[in-house]
């Protein structure tokens, strides 16, 4: 699960407010908010104002706007727990533009019951943050201000059941889920297959977090039924007090026709270096590279399919301990014209964003 990894990316992380009174006992519910505003301009100058259709995220051109405000409440006691999150912003506009009606609005909501007396062994069930990936939708616990290609055309939530287990180490987290599908609340009409994941995390030590995860499922009705599997491996590593890197690599397949036994293949390898030269500044670069030239996951309708490289850079400053400003630039090149600029196809997009986030 994303945000298992998360802590270990930032120095701080949601503020969060618990009701005790005097000497009471401390009450089990935690609220905590987060809100990101954005700017970003494309040097392609799109005229919707809308960034290339594989951003998901911090994806509007030319415009201040809201990525993502989100109030979320937290419940927890020894064996139940659950949690409960809205949302709005350009992030849940376009990255759950297929779910219906208010179910747009749902960052989290579900619960979970720890079924082993002496162990940590627990059943989660509902819409719950993706096991896929060391990316979340929420900005400041990510090295980068905008996400990876490889982030935002991978899931960032599932709806379904999880059983998971910590290792009274902690350093082994193993997981196994019944999905819904690819990053899906509701299922395809016409869809009756299940879906499965899983997740190995294994903390090698203090500085090192190692990570497998993988998904099979089918995207299409039962009458064009193609299977996919996808593998997600990642790498955390805290070379020092100031330093950190996060490597990692996707690869997926699938049936490139009901009943084939050929299957299109899609990878991305990535790597992210970040440094923090003061307690309120950090620095980072990020390297990307991301092929589907079969375009299962993203389509372009060129000879060579989608091949795109790119490189970003990231400055930011905590303002206090729980507001941060951000600033990145970030180039893209193509194989084919996969772009636009000034209305024509291009190779290559560049474009700065800048974001203002408060946790409390």
């Amino acid at each position: 699960m994303k945000k298992i990894i998360i802590s270990a990316l930032l120095a701080f992380g949601f503020t969060t407010i618990n009701a005790q009174e005097g000497g009471k006992e401390k009450s089990p519910f935690t609220f905590s908010s987060y809100i990101e505003t954005y700017y970003s301009y494309d040097f392609g100058e799109p005229d919707n104002h809308v960034r290339p259709g594989f951003f998901y995220s911090h994806n509007k051109h030319n415009e201040v706007n809201l990525n993502l405000g989100l109030a979320k409440v937290n419940y927890s006691q020894d064996n139940v727990r659950g949690n409960f999150a809205l949302m709005a912003g350009t992030y849940p506009e376009y990255n759950l533009a297929a779910e219906q009606g208010l179910l747009k609005n749902v960052y989290e909501a579900n619960v979970g019951v720890k079924i082993a007396k002496n162990q940590n062994l627990w059943i989660d069930a509902g819409i719950m943050p993706s096991h896929i990936g060391f990316e979340s939708a929420i900005g400041k616990d990510c090295m980068t201000l905008t996400r990876s290609i490889l982030a935002d055309n991978s899931p960032y939530y599932e709806a379904g059941v999880k059983i998971g287990y910590t290792s009274k180490s902690e350093k082994w987290y193993l997981a196994a889920m019944y999905l819904n599908g690819w990053q899906r609340i509701q299922k395809i009409e016409g869809n009756q297959t299940p879906a499965f994941g899983t997740q190995v995390s294994y903390k090698l030590n203090s500085k090192t977090t190692l990570n497998w995860s993988t998904y099979v499922g089918n995207e299409q009705p039962n009458n064009d039924r193609k299977w996919r599997y996808f593998n997600n491996f990642y790498a955390l590593f805290k070379v020092s007090e100031k330093a950190s890197v996060v490597s990692g690599f996707d690869i997926g397949s699938q049936q490139s026709a009901h009943k084939s036994d050929k299957y299109d293949v899609w990878f991305s390898p990535i790597l992210i270096l970040q440094y923090k030269p003061t307690a309120k500044i950090q620095l980072a670069a990020r390297g990307e590279y991301y092929q589907d030239e079969k375009e299962v996951i993203i389509a372009t309708g060129t000879p060579n399919g989608f091949k795109t490289y790119g490189f970003s850079a990231n400055f930011d400053y905590l303002v206090t301990e729980n507001v941060m400003f951000r600033v990145e630039a970030r180039n893209l090149n193509s194989k084919d014209a996969v772009f636009l600029k000034d209305n024509l196809p291009s190779n290559e997009n560049l474009f700065l964003t800048t974001s203002l986030a408060i946790s409390f």
